[in-house]
């Protein structure tokens, strides 16, 4: 099998690579300078020459803030590029797969969301996401959205990678404690994702790891897990840090469809975490 894999630079994207890697599967990985998905005629070009049988698309805007005052361009990259790839994928027929998150909700209330629940984005970011999600599903039939959240991987930023800066340098935190949802590993995220690109099961799925927590919670644990005992952290509300992009209070996601589709669902973001702590300090 070979597989095109975009945004080979970030988190999600480098893992994915290296995860086909590790199984034989050719990949070719894929970033801004090889392929600009917003220009159609480089998706095509590059698709066109790759011939293969499966595009994985992890190439985003991911500046939730920036998105606000950058909805021109957030739009360009994350719609129409997704447009642009899925209209290739459909010429050539090909299996195309687009990750997207739980922004494309309200955050409000308590229940995990499914797959199929209206969509309601609250912010640029999510809209452009939802606009994604909306062109893969129009030009497409053999696709896969998967939907993430609260990703973290060893190349690129993240809030884990955030945290244990600002613990050395302050030595104490103050962290959301009022929204709720699940951390995700790429590693963990990328394996489950080259299982499910060799299968036919498409349809939209949610994807974390196992577990839910508050981002407090989250940062007690990896201070906890880094032996950095000494660091206070504080439970604030969101009113707390005003931000230009609204963020949900509920990211809780119903994952059931892995499991009734025979795929293993993720490890629970403790041990995820654990594990996360100990690649970094070997790199």
């Amino acid at each position: 099998m070979k597989v095109l894999v975009t945004g080979v630079k970030g988190q999600l994207g480098y893992d994915v690579v290296k995860e086909c890697g590790k199984r034989g599967i050719e990949a070719i990985g894929v970033d801004v300078e090889e392929m600009d998905i917003t220009d159609a005629y480089a998706c095509q070009r590059v698709i066109g020459q790759t011939r293969p049988d499966a595009v994985i698309h992890c190439a985003a805007y991911t500046a939730v803030d920036a998105a606000e005052e950058n909805e021109a361009l957030c739009r360009k990259v994350n719609a129409q590029g997704t447009r642009n790839i899925a209209q290739v994928c459909r010429d050539m027929d090909i299996k195309m797969m687009y990750f997207s998150t739980d922004y494309v909700f309200n955050g409000q209330g308590e229940r995990p969301w499914e797959p199929e629940d209206k969509r309601e984005p609250l912010n640029v970011y999510g809209q452009t996401k939802y606009e994604g999600e909306l062109a893969v599903q129009e030009l497409l039939e053999k696709y896969f959205i998967l939907r993430i959240a609260w990703v973290f991987g060893v190349n690129g930023k993240n809030f884990i990678k955030t945290m244990l800066r600002l613990g050395k340098e302050r030595g104490a935190v103050s962290v959301v404690n009022d929204q709720i949802g699940s951390p995700t590993y790429t590693y963990d995220l990328a394996r489950l994702v080259v299982d499910m690109i060799q299968t036919d099961k498409y349809g939209i799925y949610h994807v974390t790891n196992e577990g839910l927590c508050s981002w407090y919670e989250f940062a007690c644990q990896i201070f906890k897990e880094a032996g950095m005992n000494e660091v206070k952290v504080t439970p604030v509300s969101s009113d707390a840090f005003p931000v230009k992009a609204v963020r949900p209070h509920n990211s809780r996601m119903d994952k059931s469809k892995l499991a009734a589709n025979g795929f293993e669902p993720l490890p629970s973001w403790e041990d995820a975490l654990r594990r996360y702590l100990k690649e970094i300090k070997e790199i």
